[in-house]
Parts: C-alpha cells; structure tokens; sequence
C-alpha cells in the first residue's frame, strides 16, 4: 500500500520535469487517486467481503496499475490507472487490516500491530528511495513506474497463499456482541478520522514538490520522502511497544495535534527546516493515527468493527480527495498556504473533540 498510495508523490516532481507537467495536473491524477480510493472503501462496505480476499484483490491490482503507469504516456490512462490504484489501495487497507487485527486479538498479540502498519512506512521509503535515486541518475518516471510495479508484484506474490487463511472471528467483550449498529461514539471517530484525511493529505501529496521548487538538486529535495516514510515505520513500532497503556483515541488525539505542527510548518516558513519538520511530524503520526483508529474502532464498534473501519477509510478518503482540489494554480509557496492553515485548524477541532470524548485502551479487550 506504500507502494500504490504513496509512489506518486516522489513521482510527481519527477513528471513535472520529464513531462513539463503543471502542479494544477498533478492534483487531478492524486485526486483521481482519492476518489478511486473513496470508491473502494464503499465498496468494502457494500460488498463485505472477507479480509484476505479484499487484501489479495487489492494488492494484485495495485501490482498491475503500478506497472501499467511505466507502460504509457497518456494523460487520460495515467488519471484512470490512478484511481483504480486508488480503488484497490482501499481494499489492501481495510482487507489487511482486518486480516491482521483478527489474527492477533485472538493470539492475544495486539502490540504487533505495529509490524502490520510498520509495511506502509516501509513502501514510503521504498519509494522515496526510488524517487531519489531516479531523480539524482534521471530515469525516465516510466522506468520508475516499471521498478515500483515489480516490487509490487512480488509482494502480492509472497503474500498471495498467506492471506487465504482468514481469522475467526474474536470472541472478546466487543466483538461477541450481536449489535451490528454504529453507534454515537463511532461516529466521532469516523468524523474526526475524515477530518484527518483532509488534514494530512496537503504534505502527504505535495512536500517533494515543494522541495523542488525550494532546492532544485534531487539530491537535497529527495530526502523529505525517504524520512517520511521513515518516521511512519518507526513511530508505528515504537507506539505498538512503548505507548500500550495509552488509549487509543487518545493517541490518535495526540496524533492529529502533531500532524497539525507539521501540515503549518512549511506553509509558514517554507525552507529545508520546515520541510523536514513536516516530513518528521506528519510521517511520524499518520500511519499511528490510522493504527490507533483502527484499534479504537475495534472497540467501540463491537460487532460492526469491518463496517465501521471500512466507514473510516471511505470518511479518510473523502476528506483527502478535497484536500488537494483546495489547491489552486500559481507559485506551489502561495498556492499551499491557505490550505495548510485551513487544514491545521481543522486537525485541531479535531483532536480537541477527540480528547473530550476518550474512548477504550489500546490492545485486546479481555474476555
């Protein structure tokens, strides 16, 4: 999912100056993206699928659109391709999570959590490597493209047999409920977990093109992706290890308040230093926020935890699919101060809601 989410962000400023691409473009294939990846949460709602089925659909096809954007230059196969990227991103999501949640709870292994979420950090810094090593040697995007689609591929093949041994379901306090309905609590977390897509998607989409345009050599701008993608692996280990006692919506509280640091910093004070305080704040909380919402979910939602996590992704995915339409033509300084500082003072209201409604404990709930 590092791979078929966040590939195109080090990509971008790589197009822009293969392709003469202008940034106005390149929001409209990362919102093509978000809507394929809100089209693919509903449909995990819709269909209920099980959670190794969805994830080896998802991974599979995120293999295939990966590779197929090395294969053609066409503006119009490249916004396709990117959504059903999207689209099948939204399946790996909530299928593995699923998958992997159900598994552990039952082994009584929540902390290793952290491994499962600890994947997306590590597909992040894959492809900032990649990014930075094409930008430093000038590959052409399209055998970027190739290179990230047979990583890809040989992660759907290694993790195709696995993923047909779906867990039972968990019988604990939450989950042996009968009561499928989504109750008051689970829709604050669903708002506020919506808000959070809007929020961090402003960095998430564009820090390697802002630090083009600030530093031009790939060799200096290139590192903001890697060390994003960095601080998401780590943060989700050290979270899942060291911060077990803390609850989980507090965490995610705590989470959107330093994403709300880092989504400011560069809009303020563009320059390397804020670049790398974004990469560290928002990298360094986003994939926590999405473990610690899932675990809340879990939780609180009992019985319609799969409807509910699915209902987060599809709310994730709305509020990240307006975040970049927020951006408006011009100089990429200019054109992303509004929508930072619109999308700070959101992730506040949010962690301020989430903080006066607390919810459970981070782990398995016992029987």
């Amino acid at each position: 999912m590092g791979i078929g989410r966040f590939a195109f962000t080090p990509m971008l400023p790589l197009m822009q100056h293969a392709y003469a691409m202008p940034l106005q473009q390149g929001s409209w294939l990362a919102s093509a993206n978000y809507v394929g990846y809100l089209l693919g949460a509903l449909l995990c709602v819709a269909l209920d699928l099980r959670p190794g089925a969805a994830a080896r659909f998802g991974l599979a096809v995120v293999a295939f659109t990966t590779l197929a954007m090395g294969l053609t230059e066409s503006f119009a196969a490249w916004m396709l391709l990117r959504a059903l990227a999207g689209v099948s991103s939204a399946f790996a999501l909530v299928g593995m999570a699923s998958w992997a949640m159900g598994i552990l709870a039952r082994e009584r292994r929540a902390e290793w959590a952290g491994w499962i979420f600890f994947g997306i950090g590590s597909g992040i810094v894959l492809a900032g490597v990649i990014g930075l090593t094409a930008g430093a040697f000038e590959w052409s995007p399209a055998s970027s493209w190739l290179l990230f689609g047979a990583v890809a591929m040989a992660i759907a093949v290694a993790a195709w047999r696995p993923l047909a041994d779906d867990a039972e379901p968990v019988k604990s306090g939450a989950t042996a409920r009968t009561d499928a309905r989504i109750g008051g609590d689970a829709w604050t977390l669903i708002v506020c977990y919506g808000i959070y897509g809007f929020g961090y998607i402003i960095p998430a989409t564009f820090l390697p093109a802002l630090g083009r345009q600030l530093l031009p050599d790939p060799l200096v701008f290139g590192w903001a992706w890697p060390a994003f993608g960095a601080a998401a692996g780590l943060s989700t280990l050290f979270a899942a290890s060291r911060l077990k006692s803390v609850p989980p919506r507090r965490l995610v509280a705590l989470g959107t308040l330093l994403t709300a640091a880092g989504v400011a910093a560069p809009a303020l004070a563009p320059g390397l230093a804020t670049i790398l305080i974004s990469a560290l704040c928002v990298g360094g909380s986003f994939v926590v926020v999405t473990m610690a919402a899932f675990q809340d979910a879990r939780l609180v939602a009992g019985a319609a935890t799969s409807r509910v996590v699915a209902a987060m992704t599809a709310a994730f995915a709305l509020g990240q699919l307006i975040g970049p339409l927020t951006v408006r033509s011009g100089s990429i300084e200019t054109s992303l101060l509004v929508p930072s500082l619109a999308a700070s003072v959101a992730l506040l209201a949010a962690a301020i809601v989430l903080l006066r409604r607390p919810a459970g404990r981070f782990g398995p709930v016992a029987d």
